[in-house]
């Protein structure tokens, strides 16, 4: 068989590599503590399990969903918006059901580019601007990610035949894998560089929640002019512990959210219903539960970058996102010798940064995706391994 030429231009999926390596790993033998992947251990709160199990009862639920979804999660996405960041949407325009985040953000350039069309894509960044770029037969150009500019893209520094050519702009902060954060001043330089080059702004904001020592981060959407400009991603996974429930949200313009709608109603049937009904009480519900998970989060924090910092290595503390990003400890050649020999000594597994793009080489990337106890063990095994 031969795939099509836009198969042949995607690289491997990064953390399907890894779990292929982690379980050629556990075969034979090895103890693994998984620190790669964002995937959080903590459960999903109770009430939101038991509104599903309701309505995964109601015949009702049973039946084909709306391809824009239930009127009824998008008004407590409206809601909850409004109430969380003071940003007004109409529900019935403003807002769909995604499938996951991923979802739209892969979907997205399916309806904005054509052939040639360029797609600004951070670097480092989730591997999935730039695929579904790809996929889009799009061409993904790399804003560079830099420590000495806070990790955010230099917007002057993009040459003015690119941006004749861009159509889409992702961003995201809280950042992953950077764990950077972005403020008001930044999304107003973005709003008014869409504006000039006529680019629409996807900003991904699954991390919004995740964050600490009262650091709140805004919406994209609160910036004056955004709505004009962009749209924004956000999900249930990492906030309320749902990543294997698979529900996310876009929201801002409706131009651009019906361009994103016609190609889902195209390609998928939309989301469970019963899951958006846990959807809607896990948004109409208090936010204790997340509080509890990040002062869970917090304490890991806390310790890891407290321990790898005693053993020598160079880790910061985020304000936000539940990841460790940190340069290669010394004597490495790369991330990925890094993380292979300390998967291969400890049976500790890190994300090496350079999956994530060619300027997130020298970096390494630690998830808080485990209880305190595994960590320790993680530490201690680090410790006593014979690494350089």
């Amino acid at each position: 068989m031969e795939y099509a030429d836009r198969i042949s231009r995607i690289p491997s999926y990064l953390f399907a590599e890894i779990d292929r390596e982690i379980v050629k790993k556990k075969k034979e033998g090895i103890d693994i503590i998984n620190l790669s992947v964002g995937d959080p251990d903590l459960p999903t709160p109770g009430n939101i399990i038991e509104a599903l199990s309701k309505a995964a009862r109601d015949p009702a639920n049973h039946r084909y969903p709306s391809y824009e979804g239930m009127i009824e999660f998008r008004e407590a996405v409206a809601g909850w918006y409004n109430k969380r960041f003071s940003v007004s949407l109409n529900p019935e325009n403003e807002v769909i059901a995604l499938i996951g985040s991923k979802e739209g953000i892969a979907h997205t350039p399916m309806a904005f580019l054509n052939r040639g069309d360029v797609a600004l894509v951070p670097d480092p960044s989730y591997p999935v601007y730039r695929i579904g770029t790809l996929l889009a037969d799009g061409e993904p150009v790399s804003m560079p990610l830099l420590e000495e500019n806070g990790f955010k893209p230099c917007l002057d520094e993009i040459d003015r035949e690119t941006r004749r050519k861009a159509k889409l702009m992702f961003l995201n902060y809280p950042n992953a894998p950077t764990a950077a954060v972005a403020g008001r001043e930044f999304f107003r330089e973005v709003v008014d560089f869409a504006v000039d080059n006529k680019i629409i702004v996807c900003h991904d904001n699954p991390y919004s929640e995740m964050t600490f020592d009262g650091y709140k981060a805004m919406s994209f959407l609160e910036v004056n002019g955004a709505r004009d400009v962009g749209i924004e991603f956000n999900s249930l996974s990492k906030t309320f512990n749902m990543t294997g429930w698979r529900i996310g949200m876009a929201v801002g313009n409706s131009e651009i959210i019906a361009g994103l709608g016609k190609v889902k109603e195209n390609v998928d049937s939309g989301t469970f219903q019963a899951v958006q009904i846990a959807g809607v009480e896990a948004l109409k519900s208090s936010m204790d539960s997340v509080e509890k998970n990040m002062e869970i989060i917090e304490e890991r924090r806390d310790y890891m970058v407290e321990s790898l910092n005693n053993k020598g290595w160079d880790v910061r503390k985020p304000k936000a996102t539940f990841y460790l990003w940190f340069p290669v400890p010394g004597g490495y050649d790369s991330s990925i010798e890094f993380c292979s020999q300390l998967l291969n000594k400890t049976g500790v597994v890190l994300t090496p940064g350079v999956g994530f793009g060619e300027h997130g080489e020298g970096y390494v990337r630690c998830a808080l995706t485990q209880p305190i106890d595994r960590l320790k063990e993680a530490v201690d095994r680090i410790g006593k391994a014979s690494l350089r």
